[in-house]
């Protein structure tokens, strides 16, 4: 079996501009029809949807905030590539020349964008339930080491960058208002803004640990303690 049908994608066309990079595009127009960069786009929400439905059923009595940490754990450039690496996707990226000179075929970034890209090509060719068998065997070994991943509950920041997310769209800031006593032994004051609100205050030993006292003051106060 050669590489191309381990790959469950019954269109070779779809399958050959997933594994074409735009340094190739660019410099060969008339051979291909485009770059792999819009089956990346697709490929990334459809890892999102499988991961997130295998770690709904594996970790059930899970919050969502852990099930995010979990997923972010995941889907990122260094698990994906190794994933494009076990398919041994390197070997049939095509490449620009000055991208190929550079090593390109083995760049992190390069093989984790062509492995989405894979995935995505599977979706559309095949649809979700067959680009679910395709990923499946192929991360279940990472989700089995996410198990030991430290998730730690008093990330106040985290959760409350979660919920402001959710609710207003855009991420929480942080701000010192003061430092008291001496470099070794100071006391900082930070104040969280959402939306140049200010939503609380936050004292602490350092800047991290007034930050986390300002979230946590602020989810307390939003109930979602």
């Amino acid at each position: 079996m050669t590489l191309k049908n381990s790959i469950p994608c019954s269109d070779p066309g779809l399958l050959r501009q997933a594994l074409t990079h735009k340094s190739f595009f660019v410099e060969n127009r008339g051979e291909c029809s485009g770059d792999n960069e819009k089956l990346e786009f697709l490929g990334d929400a459809v890892l999102d949807l499988v991961v997130s439905d295998l770690l709904l059923k594996r970790f059930p009595l899970e919050s969502e905030g852990d099930l995010s940490q979990r997923r972010s754990g995941l889907v990122n450039e260094t698990i994906l590539a190794c994933l494009g690496k076990k398919l041994d996707i390197g070997s049939l990226i095509r490449l620009g020349r000055g991208e190929m000179a550079s090593g390109g075929a083995s760049k992190p970034r390069i093989v984790a964008s062509a492995f989405e890209a894979v995935v995505g090509a599977v979706f559309l060719s095949e649809g979700y339930a067959r680009a679910c068998e395709f990923v499946t065997p192929l991360i279940d070994e990472k989700i089995e080491e996410s198990k030991s991943l430290d998730l730690n509950p008093e990330d106040f920041k985290t959760r409350f960058q979660e919920w402001v997310q959710k609710k207003y769209k855009t991420t929480p800031v942080y701000e010192v208002i003061s430092e008291v006593g001496q470099d070794h032994e100071k006391t900082f004051s930070v104040v969280v803004k959402v939306l140049g609100e200010v939503k609380s205050e936050g004292v602490g030993k350092s800047k991290k640990s007034a930050e986390q006292a300002a979230a946590k003051k602020a989810l307390s106060e939003v109930g979602n303690e």
